[in-house]
């Protein structure tokens, strides 16, 4: 990771990461299977939820903390619906999205 970056944001720009390629992957994947839930929609507003969050604090913008406050609530959601599926890359969604919503709960209670 760049020594540019805010060592406080290490964990939740990797757990942002690692929540958006798994999220990518339900999304692919749950394209030609039924769901009885928000999954795989869920997924897209994870990606992008995760994806202005790395922005936000790669900019170390001063939005960052406010903008992982609803990433957190986002994965959470998705963590929901995917995790509700037996699909392993739904679990392996509702996995990462759970890591995610923890980790930028931590970005959000240190503002």
């Amino acid at each position: 990771m760049s020594t540019l970056i805010n060592p406080s944001y290490v964990r939740c720009i990797e757990a942002c990461q690692q929540c958006l390629i798994d999220c990518q992957v339900c999304l692919t994947k749950m394209a030609t299977k039924e769901s009885m839930n928000d999954c795989p929609y869920c997924c897209l507003q994870c990606i992008e939820s995760c994806q202005v969050c790395l922005k936000m604090m790669a900019a170390d913008s001063q939005w960052a903390a406010a903008y992982c406050r609803l990433c957190a609530e986002i994965c959470t959601y998705c963590a929901e619906q995917c995790g509700a599926h037996d699909h392993d890359h739904c679990q392996r969604c509702a996995e990462s999205c759970r890591a995610c919503a923890a980790a930028c709960r931590e970005v959000a209670s240190a503002a």
